[in-house]
């Protein structure tokens, strides 16, 4: 497990903070690994994981259409020129300053479909990541003779927990809905040729998968920090790893959270039509 460092209510949440929060803040080789190199700088899509084989990105019509959109009719900005916007939106919609203190403002919506389109793999490049890591080591105990997770390392994800818990669900949906073509645009770039809603959909029930495991796990030295001793979990995503790397307690309102996303936003969806995923 990497080592390396990275209020008041919303008025409303978006989804491009909720999927960030709830299941890209911790893909930073999260291998409980001792301090690395940073990686080279985000370079856009070419410098993203290949393309997946999944279905429903390869299939002809999109599984999960986005539907109409509701709020402005202004016209978005391309996708190279939307960092302005986007973080202006995100401020604008939060009364304090916890997100600010964890994103990064380049390439947001970019770094953000990267990410997530990641989550069910096995690794990702650190330069993908739109969230900052979060601060301090990951720490280790003895648990009679064998080593366990500290429950120390929970308290490293309590801002982020704190901006997803303010998160509202339905107004992320509607966010997301009318800047969709920006996901839609990053999506491409990354060579799919598929849909970014079905992607997103099916990384939610991914990580809504994930184990709950009872007790501690045992991990054991590796190379770089630390791994699980049982092949069932080791051989997780990275996004599995995570929902139960920050506990059951976070996992369990992660889940919740996922939950009602999902929800949101396949609420209202047209029905599938002959419209081209691209």
């Amino acid at each position: 497990m990497s080592s390396q460092s990275s209020g008041s209510k919303w008025v409303a949440g978006l989804l491009v903070v909720a999927i960030a929060v709830v299941v890209g803040i911790f893909v930073y080789r999260e291998k409980m690994a001792r301090d690395k190199a940073e990686a080279p700088a985000f370079a856009g899509a070419s410098s993203s994981a290949p393309a997946h084989a999944g279905t429903a990105q390869n299939a002809a019509l999109p599984q999960h259409p986005i539907g109409p959109a509701s709020g402005s009719t202004a016209a978005l900005p391309s996708l190279d020129q939307s960092d302005d916007a986007v973080l202006a939106g995100l401020m604008a919609l939060t009364s304090d300053d916890a997100l600010k203190s964890l994103l990064k403002p380049q390439a947001i919506v970019s770094r953000m479909v990267s990410t997530i389109d990641a989550l069910p793999k096995h690794t990702i490049g650190m330069n993908v990541v739109p969230l900052r890591t979060p601060t301090g080591r990951f720490q280790v105990q003895s648990d009679d003779g064998m080593f366990v997770e500290s429950k120390k390392n929970y308290a490293r994800y309590d801002t982020y927990m704190y901006v997803a818990d303010r998160v509202n669900p339905a107004a992320a949906a509607s966010w997301y809905k009318r800047n969709y073509p920006l996901f839609q645009d990053a999506y491409r770039d990354l060579g799919t040729g598929g849909y970014f809603n079905d992607r997103l959909i099916e990384v939610i029930d991914h990580l809504l998968a994930a184990p709950e495991p009872k007790g501690t796990l045992q991990l054991i030295p590796a190379k770089e920090g630390y791994v699980y001793a049982n092949p069932d979990y080791e051989q997780l995503s990275v996004g599995q790893k995570f929902m139960i790397r920050v506990g059951p307690a976070n996992e369990a309102k992660l889940k919740a959270k996922l939950r009602a996303l999902r929800e949101a936003i396949v609420a209202g969806a047209p029905a599938v039509s002959s419209t081209s995923a691209n």
